[in-house]
């Protein structure tokens, strides 16, 4: 039986490259949290912002120091805390979506589409696995950014079954109404809740991002829009909305059956 989920998001500026501010920032906007939440949701690379330079960056030190602290928040707030990171390991780069829990353990997924007009591809592996996680017997599916435009890796199917679906992201303001349009779409067609999370602010290529951060009925209703804001948004996620929405209007049972390849 599902409870109603509890969700804080943050949406913010970046500072480029830095991740000791970062780190302090984030550290000083969560400390103001008002309401108890099962979740927090952090941009993507939230520690540095959507660098390029990863051999710079990303080594055992950083990969543990973000860890270190998501685990301090996870045990502050009793929270899951998620987010994304460049990550190192054996050799390669990732850019890795962290699920840490409360008692310390830790799941994640590796974005599996890269941004190659960014060059993401040149500097980055990639990811070959969906990724489904459990929050109060929720299952929530969790992306990265680019991922956003493949609606087949996407798809909401028997054997690839979720409730909600996270996506966090650095989505240049250039593109913002694909954006806003993507994320509300993918609630539509799967009949599933749908958090967004994007930041704001320039980035050290300047880069503009709008934010919009938002978070979608299964029908595609806002129940969050954070604008172009700064700070923390709080929505709930009803499990007799969901469950009523789909029983109601059950489009799944006329879905196409198909068999994703990805190699």
């Amino acid at each position: 039986m599902l409870n109603d989920l509890s969700i804080c998001f943050v949406q913010t500026d970046l500072v480029w490259e830095n991740v000791d501010a970062n780190l302090k920032h984030f550290d000083a906007l969560l400390k103001t949290i008002s309401k108890p939440t099962d979740l927090i949701v952090l941009p993507e690379m939230f520690s540095t912002g959507f660098s390029m330079r990863p051999s710079e960056f990303a080594n055992e030190q950083h990969n543990q120091q973000c860890i270190q602290q998501m685990i301090n928040w996870a045990a502050r707030y009793q929270s899951v805390v998620c987010g994304s990171i460049m990550y190192a390991e054996n050799g390669h780069y990732y850019n890795r979506f962290l699920w840490v829990k409360p008692d310390a353990s830790i799941q994640h997924y590796d974005k599996a589409h890269l941004f190659r007009m960014g060059e993401e591809n040149k500097h980055y592996t990639r990811g070959k696995k969906q990724f489904l996680v459990e929050l109060k017997n929720w299952k929530l599916a969790c992306f990265v950014c680019y991922d956003l435009r493949f609606p087949v890796w996407l798809r909401r199917t028997k054997e690839f079954n979720y409730d909600a679906m996270l996506f966090v992201a650095n989505w240049p303001a250039k593109r913002n109404l694909h954006w806003q349009i993507l994320t509300r779409v993918r609630a539509i067609e799967n009949q599933s809740y749908v958090v967004a999370v994007n930041r704001i602010g320039m980035d050290g290529n300047q880069v503009e991002h709008l934010g919009n951060s938002a978070v979608f009925e299964p029908n595609g209703a806002y129940i969050v829009d954070a604008e172009s804001k700064n700070g923390l948004f709080y929505a709930t996620l009803s499990a007799q909305n969901l469950t009523q929405y789909r029983t109601a209007f059950p489009v799944e049972l006329d879905a196409d059956s198909f068999q994703l390849n990805f190699n």
